[in-house]
């Protein structure tokens, strides 16, 4: 009996164990949402180092072109006292981002302290950083911002991302001490505790590897947040509106009703910026999940090829010279010892019969 090889399901070579880690390690930037979110990010963030040093014009500087469309010379229109929009938009990409990130790395701070802490440790600290945690997540983030700025003169990009990281690491604290008490009595734990390694050594070593992508996540949803929020200090004229972000822009564009007026190029660069900005840090969230979960990963992470048909038992394939693929056919059972097999001739029982 002869083997085909569409009689087969073919498997690729089980890759070496140097290349199957080097795989692992890269999977996270194989996906498409991971890649076109970091690309867009890195856009932006290059727009916020180079923001000010590529804006054609003062974006303070008026002039006697007022309210002008896109054009060669203002590719973004201008406003209603002249300004140049795409000048706005270059050198208020680093204020967003700043706060953003300085918000996104002060609160994931404070959540992996307070959380990995209290999921480790439990007991009377588990109950102290528990119920500090829950004092913190009703705390509205927003009007406190808005009552500082009341009170201060200066609300400076800092003053705000501090607010906004204070007001919104608990969440991620929670989430961290779930996953953490489900860690602490795994059997490599119960190994580091029985060595004798520090309770310290073994949370940074044994537990904290772990969370790196439950970390991730809460990091880049914080600074999702954190943008958010900048920007609607700013459109609602609470942040200092002397500071350009893409928030001032929108603040200015409704305040000399640019909807109003037809002047579209003022208000929606804007909103793009802000709109592209979101899709990028949301698309690495989910490229951050969909590594994190099995479940949600795609065949951009699988490291092995399948092609299947059905009724057929998966064979593997090998590379070894002069390999010929053998039939396993299952071999006739033996006659009994009560059992005689039949001549052809002989007639059976019950003909005789």
């Amino acid at each position: 009996m002869s083997v085909t090889a569409t009689d087969v399901a073919v498997l690729d070579d089980p890759p070496t164990p140097a290349a199957a880690a080097g795989r692992a390690r890269f999977r996270f930037l194989r996906g498409g949402k991971t890649r076109t979110g970091l690309l867009i990010l890195a856009f932006f963030v290059i727009l916020a180092v180079a923001g000010p040093w590529l804006a054609p014009y003062d974006p303070d500087a008026m002039s006697d072109q007022l309210l002008q469309p896109p054009s060669a010379e203002h590719w973004f229109g201008t406003t209603q006292t002249g300004q140049d929009v795409l000048s706005q938009i270059l050198v208020g990409t680093r204020g967003v981002l700043f706060v953003g990130f300085i918000a996104g790395i002060l609160a994931t701070v404070l959540s992996v302290l307070i959380g990995v802490s209290a999921g480790f440790l439990g007991g009377a600290a588990d109950e102290i950083l528990s119920m500090l945690s829950n004092i913190f997540l009703v705390i509205p983030g927003l009007p406190l911002i808005i009552i500082i700025a009341s009170f201060v003169e200066d609300t400076g990009d800092l003053l705000i991302a501090a607010v906004i990281a204070l007001t919104s690491w608990a969440w991620g604290a929670r989430v961290l001490r779930a996953q953490t008490l489900s860690l602490r009595r795994r059997d490599y734990v119960e190994a580091a505790r029985a060595t004798g390694e520090s309770t310290w050594r073994i949370i940074l070593f044994e537990v904290m590897p772990n969370l790196t992508a439950v970390i991730a996540s809460g990091f880049v949803g914080t600074v999702i947040f954190a943008v958010l929020s900048e920007i609607t200090l700013a459109f609602i004229g609470v942040a200092d509106i002397s500071h350009w972000n893409w928030g001032t822009v929108l603040f200015w564009a409704q305040s000399n009703q640019a909807l109003a007026q037809g002047a579209w190029w003022w208000f929606v660069p804007a909103g793009l910026c802000i709109a592209l900005l979101g899709t990028a840090l949301s698309l690495i969230n989910f490229g951050i999940d969909e590594f994190v979960n099995p479940r949600l990963r795609t065949a951009t992470g699988s490291s092995r090829k399948v092609r299947m048909r059905v009724g057929f038992t998966p064979v593997a394939r090998t590379t070894a010279p002069g390999f010929t693929p053998v039939a396993h056919t299952t071999a006739p059972a033996a006659p009994g010892p009560a059992e005689e097999p039949e001549s052809p001739g002989t007639p059976s029982k019950e003909h005789s019969a």
